[in-house]
């Protein structure tokens, strides 16, 4: 047999060793082999699937959890603010991912517990495992979809609406959780912006009435509405309403 390289066998080791027991006649590379009593790839192809995974994953995060409507709402707080590039975009990315492992974990876990466990101990076969792992997913998601959005899809894609709403297929829920969070976000931008707004047309009045051209507005009243979000306590005020937006 010829020698495994080093990343497929870190890569079988993380999975299980199980999966090391590959068939003496697998010389393509591209096998399936029985671990427990159900039908596993081979070592090469595991890593074709991993970096495939790996590939979309950032979309899907992006996508398809709270990361979506908290990006949107941090980057209209920065504008509101008028502070240009801060905080920089990877902080506000990394608050956004933190924030959203801390929503998503139960769903996580769930989705881990139904799906994988026992797909991994050989008692269902990959499809039912992907099937019953992405109940808790749909679950999480049929709860923020707006039901214009999901009426959309349907007709775009020539779909019989269904019975009930845990019926509904991902490739309805993900595009019209998309469009439900997107127009959450702004809505919640836009009532973000209202302060401020008001902020920059009373400065401006002011230094128009006094003839004060020599300075944009913009400027002047940017230290103002840093004060005002620093005395509120901003930062505490927008993430606690943005997690409790999801429970």
């Amino acid at each position: 047999m010829r020698p495994i390289p080093l990343a497929v066998a870190a890569l079988n080791l993380w999975l299980g060793p199980g999966l090391l027991a590959q068939s003496q006649n697998a010389l393509s590379g591209v096998s399936v082999i029985q671990s427990k009593g159900s039908a596993a790839l081979s070592a090469p192809m595991q890593v074709i699937v991993l970096l495939t995974f790996l590939t979309v994953l950032p979309a899907v995060i992006m996508s398809v959890t709270p990361f979506l409507r908290i990006t949107v709402v941090l980057h209209f707080l920065r504008q509101a603010l008028g502070t240009q590039g801060t905080p920089s975009n990877q902080v506000l990315i990394g608050l956004s991912l933190f924030l959203t492992l801390l929503v998503m974990q139960p769903v996580a876990m769930d989705m881990y517990a139904k799906g994988w466990e026992p797909f991994d101990a050989g008692q269902i076969t990959w499809q039912q495992a992907f099937q019953d792992g992405t109940v808790p997913l749909k679950t999480f998601l049929g709860r923020y979809v707006r039901e214009k959005d999901v009426k959309l899809f349907l007709d775009l894609s020539h779909t019989e609406p269904p019975k009930r709403p845990s019926d509904l297929g991902l490739t309805v829920l993900l595009p019209a959780y998309v469009l439900s969070e997107l127009k959450t976000g702004f809505q919640i931008g836009a009532v973000l912006y209202l302060p401020f707004l008001v902020i920059d047309l009373v400065v401006a009045s002011v230094t128009l009435s006094i003839g004060m051209v020599q300075l944009p507005p913009v400027m002047l009243s940017a230290p103002f509405k840093i004060l005002l979000f620093v005395l509120v306590d901003g930062w505490n005020l927008v993430v606690g309403s943005l997690i409790r937006s999801f429970y």
